[in-house]
């Protein structure tokens, strides 16, 4: 007689099924297995290539960008993954960093700091500022943190904004900011920003070796005492403290580390700037390191620098517009591939979709050609069959609002309905999809990244909730 299939009496059901969800994430798992010096020696070669390999200044801009991306993330990563502490004020200590710089590194009250002390001051004031912002988590949490540590961010926007006349100084140039910053000083040496025009490589070994150290020192501490008790704190913080953990101490400490990895990041990214702003400091930016640290996997100090790669290289992509149209239909076509079941069908659909595609344009164009473009004859092929699919009126009008607000109902209904009902509603929503790009997202690549961003967001939480790296957490109720 046959065991009975599913978990036994006393075994939770996530436990018992550990098997299956190893087997599903077996290359995630063969990641885990690569040991963490041979990853950080792998980054570091394939970052450090890249401007042996292209002269192009954009593209090692790019780097230097997505190297402070990257310390961003894994200082965030300290307070959110290790520590388990939602911090929301997180850019104010970036801010705070990058105005140290601004102010002992150019005319504002000429002093010409050396840069290495520069830093060493941004780390402690970072620090500091750290541990008083984290006071108030020794008697809040969860939401009511959050919303103390974004009061903070405002305080810093507003200073920021107004410090041009604060008790009669001029401590931050308030909106024009502080401009002409002296560039990076090494061992007494200027590294300019541009060569004969071209962005400095050199910066990007900087921000690497800058990164290298950071990493490394971060993940000692999280070997430490101090790093397991950090995740100690996060599983269960009455736990901790009934085994006589200083959990207030902890909270603290995590609040400093971050702050202080921010405020160092901040300084060297004002190095290269050479002009410190308000406005860099919004909340789009807290919100894109939060979603660089979601994607790579909350707790994950590989996968922070992962998902800090991952975002702002696609977030680069996406502001060309004929980069952005191959990712849009691109990601349809893999979204198809891991929703659709059984996989053959999604040939099916496809084929579906374009018939259907060919015959409204038909339609569209024998009402009113005004609905129907075409290309010129230097156009490529993908450009001219996009041409002869999409209806693109000459004058869209409400027809744009109308589609994007079917397109979201034609979504709606695919997640409500099954069998037959949802291949039937699934042709003329990938279809509306293509108008809604082709018409209103491609035009606005401000926004449609940030769209486009969301979405990849959602599909990796669905297939992968703790990350692409993060560790999924066992409860046992």
């Amino acid at each position: 007689m046959s065991e009975a299939q599913g978990p036994r009496i006393g075994e939770d059901e996530w436990v018992a099924r550990s098997g299956e969800n190893i087997e599903r994430h077996r290359l995630l798992r063969l990641a885990d297995r690569v040991p963490g010096w041979a990853r950080l020696l792998l980054f570091v070669a394939a970052v450090a290539a890249i401007p042996l390999i292209t002269d192009d200044g954009y593209i090692n801009v790019v780097v230097f960008d997505t190297l402070i991306f990257c310390l961003l993330a894994i200082g965030l990563n300290v307070v959110v993954g290790w520590g388990g502490l939602l911090d929301l004020g997180y850019i104010a200590f970036f801010g705070v960093g990058a105005y140290t710089y601004a102010i002992l590194s150019s005319e504002q009250f000429g002093l010409h700091v050396s840069s290495f002390a520069v830093l060493a001051i941004s780390v402690v004031v970072g620090a500091l500022l750290g541990l008083l912002v984290g006071l108030p988590s020794w008697r809040l949490s969860g939401d009511y943190l959050a919303i103390v540590t974004l009061f903070v961010y405002q305080i810093f926007i507003s200073l920021a904004t107004n410090g041009n006349d604060l008790f009669g100084f001029d401590l931050t140039g308030g909106v024009n900011g502080i401009a002409n910053l002296d560039p990076f000083d090494l061992f007494g040496r200027e590294l300019v920003v541009a060569k004969q025009g071209i962005f400095n490589s050199n910066y990007v070994y900087l921000a690497l070796g800058i990164f290298v150290v950071v990493f490394v020192a971060l993940y000692l501490v999280n070997h430490s005492r101090i790093g397991r008790a950090w995740r100690a704190l996060r599983e269960d913080e009455l736990a901790a403290e009934l085994m006589g953990m200083p959990t207030d101490w902890l909270k603290l400490l995590a609040f400093a580390f971050g702050a202080a990895v921010a405020a160092l990041t901040g300084s060297l990214f004002a190095s290269l700037k050479v002009g410190v702003f308000p406005e860099t400091f919004s909340l789009t930016l807290l919100i894109t390191v939060y979603a660089m640290l979601i994607l790579g996997g909350v707790g994950s100090q590989t996968g922070a620098v992962l998902g800090a790669v991952v975002v702002y290289v696609f977030l680069e992509a996406l502001r060309d517009p004929d980069v952005s149209g191959w990712v849009f239909y691109v990601t349809i076509l893999l979204a198809l591939l891991l929703v659709v079941r059984p996989r053959w069908m999604v040939a099916g659909v496809l084929a579906a979709t374009v018939a259907f595609g060919f015959v409204v344009h038909a339609i569209a164009g024998a009402i009113d050609e005004t609905w129907t473009t075409s290309a010129g004859p230097d156009a490529d092929s993908v450009t001219r069959f996009l041409d002869a699919w999409v209806v693109i009126p000459a004058t869209p009008g409400d027809a744009r609002a109308i589609a994007y607000i079917g397109l979201i109902a034609l979504v709606l209904f695919c997640t409500t309905v099954k069998g037959v009902w949802r291949w039937l509603a699934l042709v003329p929503t990938l279809y509306l999809a293509a108008f809604v790009w082709e018409n209103i997202m491609s035009a606005d690549p401000d926004v449609t990244r940030f769209v486009l961003l969301g979405a990849l967001l959602v599909s990796v939480m669905v297939i992968r909730p703790s990350g692409i790296l993060g560790e999924r957490r066992v409860e046992i109720v």
